[in-house]
């Protein structure tokens, strides 16, 4: 298993993982995104259909464009995969 930090964010990509990308667009970045093995393997769509369901942790915004899951959280998850989350997600400012 993926060893986890004790605080933090993790993004959702860190979570459900991500293939590596091999198409054109990519191999002309300096950096090419590789593969990120799934912490909880489910698709996108599922995955936030169980945020707005209360089945996984409630995201938190950080900006527009940025949304994390705390670390203790998605430990917690996946710890006693049965536990119910508020649904509510939060803004940090």
């Amino acid at each position: 298993m993926i060893e986890l930090p004790e605080t933090g964010y993790l993004r959702l990509p860190q979570i459900i993982g991500r293939s590596a990308k091999t198409d054109a667009t990519n191999s002309r970045r300096k950096n090419p995104q590789e593969a990120i093995h799934a912490l909880i393997p489910v698709s996108k769509s599922a995955w936030w259909q169980g945020v707005k369901d209360g089945k996984f942790p409630p995201s938190i915004k950080l900006s527009e464009r940025v949304t994390v899951w705390k670390v203790e959280d998605i430990r917690n998850f996946i710890e006693n995969p049965n536990c119910k989350f508020a649904i509510n997600a939060g803004v940090l400012k």
